[in-house]
């Protein structure tokens, strides 16, 4: 596995990674409370792209994503043992979930303490990854369109914004949103269906809905 490297919290402990692909959540967490700590590099492995696409949004400078995606998984480390413990660790166990309030909390404090909600484009695309067959013309639309959906994105209520990162990003359904959020179920689809109807009003049906 590797590891996330860091100035201000150090870097992952590299915890050997078991085959996950025939592991539930509860079955890897259980194992760790055994004393197995490939099992949460399993988890880690398991969620990382989840946890990086979910602060990404807060942090727009890929190298803070990834502190923070560190950092959400130091913290969920170091709370291994406490938390699971608690758990009776059947089916199904909330670790997504616990993993995701961890991520959002210390995204959203990144972004307070930057005085600021900076997030990253919900249809970005990475430079190393961009279709070069694109004419200048093209690429100037696009941009166009990005720089559109960012400002909207920005123009969100907080709640809609945090509802519509926990939709996108983390695919959440609706009850665990309204869980890591607390709020309501119904609440959740509120503000998600809101902040998708202000999106499209804005950039002109940029931003689709996803289907329950």
């Amino acid at each position: 596995m590797k590891a996330w490297h860091t100035e201000r919290g150090g870097a992952l402990p590299r915890l050997a990674v078991a085959s996950a692909s025939a592991s539930s959540d509860e079955e890897l967490c259980r194992a760790f409370l055994d004393g197995d700590e490939a099992a949460f590099g399993a988890l880690v492995e398991r969620y990382r792209t989840l946890v990086f696409s979910l602060v990404r949004r807060f942090a727009p400078r890929p190298e803070d994503a990834a502190d923070l995606a560190q950092q959400a998984f130091l913290r969920a480390l170091e709370a291994s043992d406490r938390i699971f413990s608690r758990w009776k660790l059947t089916s199904p166990t909330p670790f997504r979930s616990w993993l995701v309030r961890i991520a959002l909390n210390l995204a959203k404090n990144h972004a307070r303490q930057s005085h600021r909600w900076r997030l990253a484009l919900l249809t970005e695309v990475d430079a190393a990854a961009a279709d070069t067959r694109e004419s200048p013309q093209e690429a100037l639309e696009r941009q166009e369109r990005e720089r559109r959906l960012q400002a909207a994105v920005l123009a969100l209520p907080r709640r809609q914004r945090e509802v519509l990162t926990l939709r996108v990003d983390a695919d959440l359904p609706f009850r665990d949103i309204a869980e890591t959020l607390g709020i309501t179920e119904n609440n959740a689809k509120v503000q998600f269906h809101h902040a998708v109807k202000r999106l499209k009003a804005e950039v002109g049906g940029a931003a689709e809905e996803k289907d329950e």
